[in-house]
Formats: structure tokens, C-alpha cells, sequence
């Protein structure tokens, strides 16, 4: 297939691209390089089924191309990066998600949202099922990612029952692996920088918040299956392993062998107390997924390319 991947310079997207491009397809790679890396596709560059186009999906793209599926990865998705880009997000998950549609739409293709577990808010129902309707501040600062991402999924089902797209809504939890930005702002990635520096190890809040934590191998094999299926309907992927942001700060003091020490910080507005996927809806939609590796092998891998990553 040829495959349209907006975002595909970020963390999930190139790893998606090296995934799909194995696979024996051709990718088309977008991205606008705010939140993303040439880094993380140079090794592409030159193959003659990879192209990249530096553009921002919020505005129309233009694309003579055959493409038989699009991807729609584009998105600031930590903290820091929708903070910092309130606008330039909820633009995205808007005129973005629809101008990716539209592509889908003229080409006749399939389409996959990547959606977020934000959607859920900061949840009253533990764990997370899809059929939960979350609990989002839409005017609270977390709420232009949140909303954002709600309205793309709103869009998305409009295009698939007005138009007969076959779409797929994939609702992301915690992922981690090679190739997330050192000040990407999310837990482990700020845990392993800090740790590997020998500086104190934030934590917000007493760290009894708890996360669940998913290695991109298993998203990336989550959202393969996905692709192939017929499900219309939005469906989480994630790890259902919970653990406490101090024990995630803890275990990646271990893992380093780093004498930083915990420090305390107040608790961001809005930031969830719970979250954890429900995975029934994946492990029967899609051929009985679910996460293979272990968090222990999953932090080693990922404190080492962090080590590599900090010598360049």
C-alpha cells in the first residue's frame, strides 16, 4: 500500500514508518518538524519508497499522489508541548484531522486517528473502557489537547457514516521507547534524563498518581492490526500494568544506577489521579493483542538509547 503518515518525523510516527516500510509498503511521511525530528527518519532518507514533505496538515496539502491509507499521527501530545502550542493544537486536531480526511476522502482511502487516553480526562471510571464518556475541564489548560482530540474522534465517525470511509479511532495510553525527546516533559523520558545526569528526579504531586506504561513495539503492533480491521469504533491501546509515578521514579533510579534523589512539586491543574487501560475491546477486535514486553526490558532498552542519545 502507499500510506500517508502525518507526524510521521515524531516519536510513535517514525517508528510506525520503520514498522509499515518493512511490512513492504510505501510511506509518505508529513510533518512540520515542531514537535518532531529529521533525526528520527534520516535513516530514510534515500529509500525510494520513503518521501518525506515538511508541511503543516493544518493547512491543505496538495498531494497528486495515489494513497491508499492515511494516518493521521499529527499532534504536540505531551504537556509541555500543547502548553506551549495551545493554538497550533487545537488546529491540528481540527483543520487537521479534517484536511487528512479530505485526502482520504478524494483518494478514496482508508483512515486511522491516532487519539489519546486523554479523552478520559481525569477519569471517574477506573479502568478505562471505551464506552466511557470521560471527564474533561474543556476551558482548563489541559483541555486544548483534550478537546482537541474528542473533536477529531467527533469528526472522524461524521466522515466514516456520511461519507462510507472506513476509519479507525485508536485511543493511545503512556507509550515510551527509543527516540522520545529528552525534554519531552512525559515521565519516563524526564525521569531517564534526569537520572543519567545525576540531577534530582521530579516528581509532582506525592506520586501516588498512577500511570500505565505501554513499549512502542506493542503500540506499533496494536495499530498494524488495527489497520487491518474493519472496526469503526474507537479502541484503546495501551498496557494495563499500573504503577505510581514514584515507583516509575524509583525503578529508573534503579535501572540507571543514578544516585539522584526525589524531589517533590506541586501537582499540575487537571492532571489525572488514574490511568490505566480496559484492553478487552483490543484483545477481541483485534487477533487477541495484547503488550508482550515487560516493563523491566522495555526500561533497559530505552535508558540505553537515552545514554547514546545524550553523547551526540
Amino acid at each position: 500500500m502507499i500510506i500517508l503518515i502525518t507526524g510521521g518525523a515524531g516519536f510513535l510516527g517514525s517508528h510506525l514508518c520503520d514498522r509499515l516500510l518493512g511490512d513492504g509498503n510505501q510511506i509518505i511521511c508529513v510533518d512540520n518538524l515542531i514537535t518532531g525530528s529529521a533525526r528520527n527518519i534520516a535513516h530514510l532518507k534515500g529509500r525510494t519508497d520513503f518521501r518525506f514533505i515538511q508541511h503543516n496538515i493544518s493547512e491543505p496539502l496538495d498531494l497528486p499522489d495515489k494513497v491508499d491509507y492515511v494516518l493521521h499521527f499529527a499532534s504536540p501530545a505531551s504537556p509541555p508541548d500543547y502548553l506551549k502550542y495551545p493554538i497550533q493544537t487545537m488546529k491540528v486536531g481540527s483543520l487537521g484531522t479534517l484536511n487528512a480526511l479530505g485526502i482520504a476522502k478524494i483518494k478514496q482511502a482508508r483512515f486511522l486517528l491516532a487519539s489519546t487516553s486523554e479523552t478520559y480526562g481525569d477519569p471517574q471510571v477506573h479502568p478505562q473502557t471505551e464506552s466511557y464518556w470521560g471527564h474533561v475541564n474543556p476551558v482548563g489548560p489541559r483541555g486544548v489537547y483534550d478537546e482537541a482530540k474528542r473533536f477529531a474522534e467527533a469528526l472522524t465517525m461524521a466522515y466514516h457514516r456520511e461519507h462510507g470511509i472506513q476509519t479507525h479511532i485508536l485511543r493511545i495510553f503512556n507509550t515510551y521507547g527509543p527516540r522520545m525527546r529528552m525534554n519531552d516533559g512525559r515521565a519516563i523520558p524526564s525521569f531517564i534524563t534526569q537520572a543519567l545526569r545525576g540531577e534530582d528526579i521530579t516528581v509532582y504531586g506525592d506520586g501516588s498518581q498512577t500511570r500505565s506504561f505501554c513499549y512502542i513495539d506493542d503500540l506499533v503492533e496494536g495499530i498494524t492490526r488495527l489497520m487491518a480491521s474493519t472496526y469503526a469504533l474507537p479502541v484503546n491501546i495501551g498496557n494495563p500494568e499500573e504503577y505510581t509515578i514514584l515507583e516509575m521514579a524509583n525503578r529508573i533510579i534503579k535501572v540507571t544506577g543514578s544516585k539522584s534523589k526525589v524531589v517533590y512539586r506541586p501537582l499540575p491543574q487537571d492532571d489525572p489521579k488514574q490511568r490505566c487501560p480496559n484492553i478487552t475491546l483490543a484483545g477481541q477486535q483485534l487477533g487477541g493483542w495484547k503488550p508482550d514486553m515487560s516493563l523491566a526490558a522495555g526500561l533497559e532498552r530505552t535508558v540505553n538509547w537515552f545514554k547514546e542519545a545524550m553523547k551526540q
